[in-house]
């Protein structure tokens, strides 16, 4: 599964930088936030393509208020329109991003959003955790043919199952299932990083995580875990506010996570039981048979004179119970190394 050259099968991690609504409001900190971003490491920005008409009505009845999180007290429109990212500033992000050699690609909400993006050639699409349980949006993703990246923040198993479902109906199999705390910030405790590998495992398909918890330590676990995408909130300076400032990175912190991230995947390797060159070298420290005291050529091998000390230049330890009760073969000093040919074996006596 490749997102334009961004082969997500293999060992490297992809690490996305989400826009969101961090550009509040001005066209300048969204150019200046791309370029943050490539410095900070990132492989892709991502935006959220919607107007607050396309997410939600404008009312003011007590279901469009929003209660139980950062944004208490906010009417779901008035949030969808201060948080959007305007149409027309989109072609410019996207010829911006290619500048830099990031990928840039989108969360559509609706299908007009989808058309759109089509015509700017997004190269994938991301499923918000919150429209998980849109089929029709999603059919309609998946039948463009692009890679599908699902959150699935507030899904059950079954949700889970039909948006998957719903894909590959649509002939569409290059699906990625990303491990979502859909709470902003997100407890740290609620992260569930083994779903990571559970997702992977349970779907068939590619995994990682989008995060809204602090710090770094999630998205490096996710990566121990098999994550092979990292989505984070990406601003500027938090200081500056907006909806989703308080649980988004800054360029030191980004970069610092990337670090991290790139060291886990160092780090997990492979499995191989051959050594390397510095695990052969310190091999010089394992123990050995060594001669702990003169013997000489005839003379019984005992506990006294010889011993499993370091280095380990010497006959493996292994040998040490075969060797007592045998017969030096030849004059042998202190700290000599003990070999196979100075010993008379006791079954060959």
């Amino acid at each position: 599964m490749k997102i334009q050259d961004f082969d997500l099968t293999g060992k490297r991690t992809f690490i996305i930088a989400e826009l969101s609504a961090n550009h509040n409001g001005s066209l300048k900190n969204a150019l200046d936030t791309i370029k943050a971003a490539k410095r900070a490491g990132a492989d892709s920005i991502k935006l959220q393509t919607y107007t607050a008409d396309t997410l939600t009505l404008n009312s003011s009845k007590s279901d469009f208020k929003i209660n139980g999180t950062i944004w208490d007290g906010k009417n779901y429109y008035d949030l969808y329109k201060e948080a959007y990212t305007p149409w027309e500033w989109h072609e410019q992000l996207f010829s911006a991003a290619a500048d830099e050699g990031l990928i840039c690609f989108s969360s559509p909400f609706d299908k007009t959003s989808v058309d759109f993006l089509e015509k700017l050639g997004a190269p994938a699409y991301k499923i918000a955790s919150f429209e998980i349980t849109d089929i029709p949006l999603i059919e309609y993703v998946a039948s463009k043919g692009k890679p599908v990246i699902i959150s699935t923040g507030i899904a059950e198993l079954e949700d889970i199952e039909l948006a998957v479902e719903t894909c590959k109906k649509a002939g569409n199999y290059s699906i990625a299932l990303l491990k979502c705390t859909s709470s902003y910030p997100a407890p740290i405790n609620e992260a569930n990083m083994c779903m990571v590998k559970d997702l992977a495992d349970r779907f068939g398909v590619i995994s990682g995580l989008s995060d809204h918890t602090i710090g770094s330590t999630v998205p490096i676990v996710a990566t121990c875990f098999g994550a092979k995408i990292i989505e984070k909130h990406f601003i500027l300076d938090r200081s500056v506010g907006g909806p989703d400032a308080s649980f988004s990175m800054n360029e030191l912190e980004f970069t610092a996570m990337v670090k991290a991230v790139r060291e886990a995947e160092s780090a997990i390797g492979e499995v191989n039981y051959s050594l390397t060159e510095n695990q052969i070298k310190g091999k010089e420290f394992s123990r050995s048979l060594y001669v702990v005291e003169d013997v000489k050529a005839g003379h019984i091998f005992t506990e006294k004179n010889i011993k499993s000390i370091r280095p380990g230049y010497g006959l493996h330890p292994k040998y040490y119970q075969s060797i007592l009760g045998s017969k030096a073969g030849k004059d042998l000093e202190f700290g000599d190394r003990l070999n196979l040919d100075d010993v008379i074996f006791k079954n060959m006596q």
